[in-house]
């Protein structure tokens, strides 16, 4: 029996960093045959599945319908798996997911504080980067302070983690003064080494590189 090709993917979202860096991170780790596309906004705002974006279309080799995906963490997992970026192991997965959703969590208060939240969205958004990092530095120690969440490769959750950073580093808050060079100062060392894991990776090096205003996120 004949192997079946590989699928193909489009992913669809902005021209920007935006939400999708693992996404973007983890296909190419997977050395997957992707493109990104841009559709014009707001005219196409309606035939993208509920009229938003980001949007990963699986070409079909086989004559069946394509397969279709929106909600990012949803797609971000779907790809995880499929190319074996998440421990097939539940609990180590539920922590990787875990850590993931604590990272979108304070990713949306970030983008609520940057659009005008007051005082105590800034409060509770210091709180929550300080709780984070202190989880995140916690997991990093339990595997061997080596720059990976899981074992000694590049999993899920690292890839994750730089696009966190890299989202909120790109899309500050103004209201709030000194608001990277403050998270910076308050990174780890246990942190830093899956950064710096990330940015050399080879397969990942050339995108990373291609947004020079980000790279080095801790350099």
């Amino acid at each position: 029996m004949t192997a079946s090709a590989p699928p193909t993917y489009i992913l669809h979202y902005f021209n920007v960093v935006g939400i999708i860096e693992p996404i973007r991170l983890l296909m190419l780790a997977a050395k997957a045959d992707w493109t990104e596309v841009h559709p014009e906004w707001p005219q196409e705002k309606y035939s993208q599945p509920f009229g938003r974006m980001p949007v990963l279309i699986e070409k079909s080799t086989d004559g069946s319908p394509d397969f279709m995906l929106t909600e990012s963490r949803t797609i971000e997992r779907y790809l995880a798996r499929k190319y074996g970026f998440i421990p097939t192991d539940l609990k180590h997965a539920a922590r990787q997911e875990q850590l993931r959703d604590l990272q979108a969590d304070v990713g949306i208060l970030s983008n609520e504080v940057r659009l005008g939240a007051g005082d105590e969205a800034k409060e509770r958004l210091n709180y929550l980067i300080g709780r984070l990092i202190e989880f995140h530095t916690e997991v990093l120690r339990e595997n061997g302070d080596n720059g990976y969440f899981y074992g000694d490769k590049l999993s899920y959750i690292d890839m994750s983690l730089y696009g966190f950073f890299k989202l909120i580093f790109a899309h500050p808050p103004t209201s709030i003064p000194n608001y990277v060079a403050d998270i910076k100062s308050r990174i780890t060392p246990e942190i830093a080494k899956v950064i710096a894991n990330v940015e050399s990776h080879p397969l990942l090096r050339e995108h990373i590189d291609s947004r020079p205003e980000f790279y080095p996120l801790f350099g």
